[in-house]
């Protein structure tokens, strides 16, 4: 039996093919294309045309993609969204869509309404939920909007009424109508877990487009029989019918792909990882051979959010990065040439000089023509080289908790242009198949479920409410396609809530299991 990994980055779509053991038996990078779809159709071509395997014997493909990152900052293909807020009046004074960007608003048509329902911050109803009005609502907002995002006032104490509201949405619109519940997406905060769920909301058209195309691709290959799933960015996988109902947590999982990966080729569970990729470097940490999740909210296509997300640091800088010159300053990207290196990089006969000219320049690669890039001065290419070596260290600076020097793993198709030495490093450790780590992160990963709410111990004893928690991350990992008889407890993370009277706790559950 065989799996394929995907994974699209900014610059190059990389396929892999694993056996039945995980061993690697083919890679190639393909450039991404414009439309993500044609590079996926390549790069899977490539990765098949000269194995000669029985296709039938393919069980398993995986997708890491970078679509719903790109419909949300290019503000492409998003559904129109209508906004039900359970919590009139008491959160009037502050409405759905305050902050974000006004291009943003209109490409989603800002469709909202506060009406009754909601819960105080201990449990208590702040208003009871009135299903005429959300009857009325309804038919009211019939051919308007693609799908409907559901808020309420302390739904992650208590989301009864987000569910009987989808329930209602369920027999207005049908079945099939998407529909996302804040109690089920985001953490503790109204504003930014709305802002969580009407994005999550707006992906369903893309989300669809995407399992859509992947499959095709896959059956145009002549794979029928394969099990398809969609990485998430905690480093685990979801099926394509899970993916359809969180496709927010497509974000930024490419960087958790490479992640992963690394800790797989490394044998390391716990260390700081560095994926230098065409236009930018990820830098993560791997705690017990996961990524570290992000404990703060974080900004998507600028607005503020507070759903799962990796703690990944960003740098402008990768092997398609620009150099340049100005007024004697040496400026190294933050803007690459992106999936055209192989046509204007100086090694390949273009004219733009870039990073990964520098590393051929300096003897660090062996790409493309190395007499294409003689004519640098060797004093300018080391400038140039203690630049992006401060880039690197300033970020990796930041990752660290202690200010004792880390081991780095490094992967990364642009991994070629790091230096072998970087300060606050104490050893980079190298794999030979480290530039296709975001496709095997992709290829090896378990399926997760996780489970956050906020439990009053007071009421509901501790032992009780994490075996409750456990019950329902479990239940997540489920409908994300593990077997149940495989899923184990990887972490709990309890935050006691000081405001409260009565010992309430912000309790979060992490399961994993295989894969069918």
């Amino acid at each position: 039996m065989y799996k394929i990994g995907i994974d699209v980055g900014g610059t190059n779509t990389d396929a892999i093919l694993l056996d039945n053991n995980n061993k690697l038996i083919h890679s190639v990078k393909s450039p991404t294309s414009l439309d993500i779809k044609t590079g996926i159709e390549t790069s899977l071509r490539h990765l098949l045309q000269d194995l000669a395997i029985d296709k039938t014997q393919i069980s398993h493909a995986m997708l890491g993609t970078t679509q719903c990152t790109n419909a949300i900052v290019e503000r492409k293909k998003l559904a129109k969204v209508g906004v039900i807020r359970l919590g009139y009046p008491a959160t009037a004074s502050v409405l759905p869509y305050t902050a974000w960007p006004k291009d943003m608003v209109e490409n989603l048509s800002g469709n909202y309404a506060l009406v009754h329902g909601g819960y105080e911050y201990d449990g208590q109803v702040l208003g009871q939920l009135d299903e005429d009005e959300i009857q009325s609502l309804l038919e009211g907002w019939r051919h308007q909007v693609e799908s409907i995002a559901i808020v309420g006032v302390f739904s992650s104490i208590k989301n009864d009424q987000e569910l009987k509201v989808r329930d209602i949405i369920q027999q207005v619109y049908g079945e099939e109508f998407p529909i996302s519940c804040s109690s089920l997406i985001g953490s503790v905060g109204l504003i930014e877990r709305e802002n969580a769920t009407i994005l999550n909301a707006a992906l369903c058209k893309v989300i669809e487009t995407t399992t859509q195309g992947f499959v095709h691709a896959l059956q145009t290959e002549g794979i029928f029989n394969a099990e398809v799933y969609l990485c998430q960015n905690d480093g685990t996988l979801m099926s394509i019918d899970y993916a359809k109902q969180f496709p927010i947590l497509t974000i930024a999982c490419g960087p958790t792909n490479s992640i992963r990966g690394a800790s797989y080729l490394s044998q390391i569970k716990n260390t700081m990882v560095l994926d230098v990729g065409g236009t930018t470097s990820d830098i993560g940490v791997l705690q017990d051979g996961f990524p570290r999740e992000s404990s703060v909210a974080v900004e998507v296509g600028d607005i503020r959010t507070n759903f799962r997300m990796p703690d990944i640091i960003s740098v402008g800088l990768g092997g398609g990065s620009i150099v340049r010159v100005n007024d004697g300053k040496i400026t190294v990207g933050p803007d690459s040439v992106g999936y055209k290196i192989s046509q204007e990089a100086l090694v390949f006969g273009g004219d733009t000089l870039t990073t990964t000219d520098i590393a051929v320049r300096l003897g660090l690669a062996d790409v493309g023509d190395c007499s294409l890039v003689a004519h640098l001065d060797e004093a300018f290419a080391k400038d140039v080289q203690k630049e992006m070596a401060s880039l690197l260290e300033q970020a990796i600076d930041k990752m660290k908790t202690s200010s004792e020097d880390v081991q780095l793993v490094l992967v990364g198709g642009g991994s070629i242009i790091v230096p072998e030495s970087l300060r606050g490093v104490a050893k980079i450790i190298k794999n030979e198949h480290g530039s296709v780590a975001n496709a095997i992160g992709a290829s090896i990963a378990q399926i997760s479920g996780q489970y956050e709410q906020i439990y009053i111990y007071a009421k509901e004893p501790r032992e009780e409410s994490l075996q409750d928690a456990q019950n329902k991350a479990v239940k997540q990992a489920v409908l994300a396609g593990a077997l149940a008889e495989t899923i184990e407890l990887v972490e709990v993370e309890e935050t006691p809530l000081a405001y409260h009277p009565e010992n309430a706790t912000r309790l979060k559950v992490k399961v994993v299991g295989k894969m069918a």
